[in-house]
């Protein structure tokens, strides 16, 4: 997306930064004041993506179990079937 009329551009999580604390967005955004609680915020930061990759080795965990018993039930239905087709010939 092109910014061509030179307006700043304001990001998604700069909304959940606004919504938290006005007056810490204000003066980050428009004085340029730095947070001073930086080593925190990075701490934050690696707490939040940890807990990202863990909950998506969940989601994958998730969906391999759901595969593996969508396969087991299709071949239980094939031994059944194949038990019934033998039995009656």
């Amino acid at each position: 997306m092109n910014n061509e009329s030179n307006q700043p551009v304001i990001r998604a999580s700069e909304l959940g930064e606004y919504v938290y604390c006005a007056r810490s967005w204000w003066l980050k955004r428009a004085q340029g004041v730095q947070s001073h609680n930086v080593e925190a915020l990075r701490s934050g930061t690696a707490a939040h993506d940890r807990h990202g990759r863990g909950v998506a080795t969940v989601q994958t965990q998730r969906r391999w179990v759901t595969i593996l018993l969508a396969a087991a039930a299709l071949l239980a239905l094939v031994a059944v079937v194949l038990a019934l087709v033998g039995g009656a010939g």
